[in-house]
């Protein structure tokens, strides 16, 4: 059993509590950065990123193990990919950025690669400041080779490794994203760029805070450079993609997170995440941070599918999407959502309670339920009912809707009665 977590503790000793003893933590990246800010009401997937916790190990251990993630294949030809343009010290990659970013500078042909290695995250995040500033004052083309930036993420620093970042002549900063994915006739799938955006929004942001701390502060570009394979060759190609509409949401967003250490304060004691725990106690400590589920969890988050049967199992309409969740008002439940319907509860003049009742209305007139003034559930007009007096429609030899043991008249043929 891990130690109780003691109230007066550094953060980071209480979110290595959190954790589980002996258990290292996992970083948290761009990705991952870029769905928690897309759902920052999430105040589990908070804490556990924040605390390094493996949500996968996680999943499996409660029972229901998460297919998110990216493929052996997929990840070793994004390897090879990312490794083809980046031979001979970038060249294509600085072509390309030269090509689609910066075609009045002066041509890449002498470029700086400086060494950015160092130990640990803290010590990269430092020299990679280091870096920037040095290829400012030296002026030219400069690339930077999985640079480590810092970013502070709801009170606790997140270390992001971009693919590349490029430095122009005039000392500006490019955030390079190399995909995979293939870019045919100059387009590629909006779903796979708008997720590139997204993440590289992430690395603009930190590099923003990196900016922030030289004087002059550099210009961080808001058009990345996206590299990916042409025409389903091995050969790279690049477009510029504006990001800023992604900076500033995914900034907004961030913004709203609840601090780690907040949440943290709010857990009982002795809460751990460790995968090695029993699964009730595992469960019990999950359990004890709030979710907030949404349909698309299931593509960014390995707890989704746990989440989805807890959402489901109470019935709340986060479950069903998030626009339909804006548009329920203070209806969060479904059980919420039927009563309002059959005017059970729910206030009139709410224009959700009003919506809701007009469509079970209408919907109890399309299949022919009881409304007011018509006799044994039917309504005028509906299949299977006749004004008194009115002469029959049925056709002599049929067998009557309303009485279906009525013998038939007609006579059958052989391959009918067969079938009967």
């Amino acid at each position: 059993m891990p130690p109780p977590r003691t109230r007066g503790t550094a953060l980071r000793q209480r979110l290595a509590e959190l954790r589980g003893p002996d258990v290292p933590a996992k970083a948290l990246d761009a990705r991952a950065l870029a769905a928690l800010a897309a759902n920052p009401g999430c105040r589990r997937r908070a804490i556990l990123d924040g605390a390094g916790v493996n949500k996968a190990a996680l999943a499996g251990a409660l029972g229901s193990p998460s297919g998110f993630g990216q493929s052996q294949f997929a990840f070793m030809r994004g390897n090879a990919f990312e490794a083809r343009v980046k031979a001979d010290g970038g060249a294509d990659l600085l072509r390309l950025a030269h090509e689609k970013l910066d075609p009045g500078a002066e041509p890449p042909a002498r470029a700086r690669v400086p060494e950015l290695s160092a130990i640990g995250p803290e010590g990269r995040a430092a020299r990679t400041a280091l870096a920037l500033r040095e290829a400012v004052e030296a002026g030219g083309w400069t690339l930077l080779d999985h640079p480590m930036l810092a970013l502070d993420v709801a009170g606790s620093p997140a270390f992001l490794e971009p693919d590349a970042v490029v430095v122009h002549p005039d000392g500006g900063w490019t955030v390079v994203e190399i995909k995979s994915f293939p870019m045919v006739d100059g387009s590629a799938d909006p779903a796979k760029v708008g997720a590139a955006a997204r993440q590289a929004a992430v690395y603009v942001l930190a590099l923003e805070e990196v900016a922030a701390r030289l004087d002059p502060a550099p210009p961080v570009r808001h058009q990345v450079l996206l590299v990916c394979p042409k025409d389903f060759s091995n050969l790279p190609t690049a477009s510029a993609v504006d990001v800023r509409k992604q900076r500033a949401v995914t900034r907004r967003q961030l913004t709203r997170l609840t601090r780690i250490e907040d949440i943290a304060d709010t857990l009982p004691e002795g809460t751990c995440f460790s995968p090695e725990l029993p699964p009730d106690q595992l469960t019990a400590a999950v359990e004890s941070v709030p979710a907030t589920y949404a349909p698309e969890c299931l593509s960014a988050c390995e707890l989704a599918f746990h989440c989805r049967e807890r959402s489901r199992a109470g019935g709340a309409v986060t479950s069903l999407g998030r626009s339909l969740r804006a548009e329920l008002g203070g209806l969060t439940t479904v059980e919420d959502i039927l009563a309002a319907s059959r005017g059970e509860t729910g206030d009139p003049d709410d224009p959700a309670v009003a919506a809701l009742r007009r469509a079970a209305h209408l919907r109890a007139e399309a299949l022919g339920r009881q409304r007011p003034g018509t006799p044994d559930g039917q309504h005028p007009g509906a299949p299977g009912t006749q004004h008194p007096g009115a002469p029959s429609t049925q056709h002599p030899g049929t067998a009557d809707p309303q009485h279906p043991e009525a013998p038939r008249q007609r006579a059958e043929s052989p391959e009918a009665a067969r079938c009967h």
